[in-house]
């Protein structure tokens, strides 16, 4: 799959954490990965995969799949999401203005509930995609969700815990 990308594209690519079994980490520049291109990876290499869309190092959207179609998807660090899901009113003329409104904080507050409510099917998503991957470790679905419930930023690091919770070989 990667074989087929032009040398700009390729050049945006880079390999972040090795980990054992054959296991790769890649990381691409922003704008150059797209939600479609996680099933031609699977596809491509006949093996599960899993994308953490990164923001500044505050926000990550993860999705997994695996070569049945079995998808999961969540959000690191639920405070920002909630922020940046809230949903605005129909007639808002100044979003700047909107973000200091009480009802900015209730849209926010109740955003993160949802998504809150959300957890305990996203960490056993995780831990069913993370099976059918081949890993062998059983991991615990409660520390998954204490994960998915943390605030630690930079996420990426919150996301490689995430990888080693799951059982995946930690990286070198």
């Amino acid at each position: 799959m990667f074989d087929s990308l032009d040398e700009e594209l390729k050049a945006a690519v880079c390999t972040w954490e090795s980990r054992p079994g054959g296991w790769q980490t890649l990381q691409f520049d922003s704008g150059t990965w797209d939600d479609a291109d996680l099933p031609a990876l699977v596809e491509w290499s006949m093996a599960s995969a899993c994308v953490a869309e990164v923001s500044d190092s505050d926000l990550a959207l993860v999705t997994g799949l695996n070569a049945t179609g079995q998808r999961w998807q969540t959000w690191l660090n639920l405070d920002i999401a909630a922020r940046l899901l809230a949903e605005e009113p129909e007639d808002l003329e100044d979003q700047l203005l909107w973000l200091e409104t009480p009802e900015f904080h209730d849209a926010v507050r109740h955003r993160h509930a949802e998504l809150d409510a959300e957890i305990p099917t996203d960490a056993e998503g995780a831990v069913v995609w993370a099976a059918a991957s081949g890993i062998r470790v059983t991991p615990q679905t409660v520390r998954i969700e204490e994960l998915l419930r943390s605030h630690e930023t930079p996420v990426e690091n919150l996301f490689s815990t995430l990888l080693d919770e799951l059982g995946f070989p930690p990286g070198r």
